[in-house]
């Protein structure tokens, strides 16, 4: 979760890393006592993230400095469109400047780029679960249409920030960490094998160790693993790196017993065909991890 205490500790962080010993620009070039106002301005169409971020950015450096938004998180904005004015002390609103726009521009782009891939999953549903461009389209069995999720695969020091951008974008947040639920991967697995421990087994010993409310994901690469993780009582069962054809025959084998993940290279191409195959959810580890930042500036406008 973004909490306020996330995100002064963040930009507080990011602005000593910046100008750890002041801004010397700033301080030989601008009065102390000179006042103005700038406008943060699209230069490309996005999706708005981080309205808060980028206001704490300059309360952080001057609480006197006054940010007005005029859009809100999960917005779509326009090229030329101006998203927020701050207005203060010129050499403050200068030295918080980059740190205000690196943040924003990289939520507003995970935004943008999770918008699209819930777009492409959306539009497959559009005149109702048919046969779409000669695709059948299978309906997911946990919820009304396949969710877009997000990965761990995020930038160190910056899992909020990123995760809360995913969110802007209309897509959901899959575990936050290692503590908020149980995933057995193939290395899990391997190591449980070593000690004598089968798949299903494997999937009993954890239930047998967490709380009732703990939820056990399981990664399997073949079909032939989904027996053994169904018997196992798997809450979830992530299908990783299958074909189209397995994907949908792996729906079929689960049907509805779990909830069914795909993953693995997820590309905006490949996304809506994955969903037509009925999983619940996409994972999409390329929200995070390959995101392109949103082009923002910000324009000045004298005193």
């Amino acid at each position: 979760m973004l909490t306020q205490h996330i995100i002064r500790t963040a930009v507080e962080a990011a602005l000593a890393e910046d100008a750890p010993y002041g801004d010397i620009t700033c301080e030989t070039t601008i009065p102390a006592d000179e006042t103005g106002t700038a406008s943060l301005t699209a230069r490309e169409d996005g999706v708005m993230s981080g309205v808060d971020v980028f206001a704490a950015a300059f309360h952080a450096q001057n609480p006197a400095i006054e940010v007005t938004s005029a859009i809100a998180d999960g917005e779509r904005f326009h090229k030329g469109q101006s998203l927020a004015t701050v207005a203060g002390p010129v050499r403050d609103l200068l030295t918080a400047e980059r740190v205000a726009l690196n943040f924003t521009q990289r939520m507003s782009g995970i935004a943008m780029m999770t918008a699209a891939f819930v777009a492409a999953v959306d539009a497959i549903y559009e005149g109702g679960f048919e046969t779409r461009s000669g695709m059948h389209v299978a309906r997911p069995r946990r919820y009304p249409r396949t969710r877009i999720v997000d990965t761990r695969k995020t930038t160190p020091g910056l899992r909020p920030f990123e995760k809360y951008a995913v969110v802007c974008g209309g897509g959901h947040n899959h575990r936050y960490g290692l503590s908020d639920a149980v995933m057995l991967k193939d290395n899990h697995l391997a190591a449980l094998a070593a000690r004598g421990i089968d798949l299903a087994g494997a999937i009993l010993h954890v239930r047998e160790q967490v709380g009732h409310t703990t939820h056990i994901e399981v990664e399997v690469d073949s079909l032939g693993q989904i027996p053994a993780v169904l018997e196992g009582g798997a809450d979830t069962i992530m299908l990783d790196n299958f074909t189209l054809d397995d994907t949908r025959r792996g729906v079929e084998l689960i049907a509805g017993r779990a909830i069914v993940e795909a993953s693995g290279n997820m590309s905006l191409d490949r996304v809506a065909a994955v969903a037509a195959t009925g999983v619940d959810v996409i994972s999409v580890g390329a929200l995070t991890h390959s995101v392109r930042s949103i082009d923002l500036g910000l324009d000045w406008q004298g005193r």
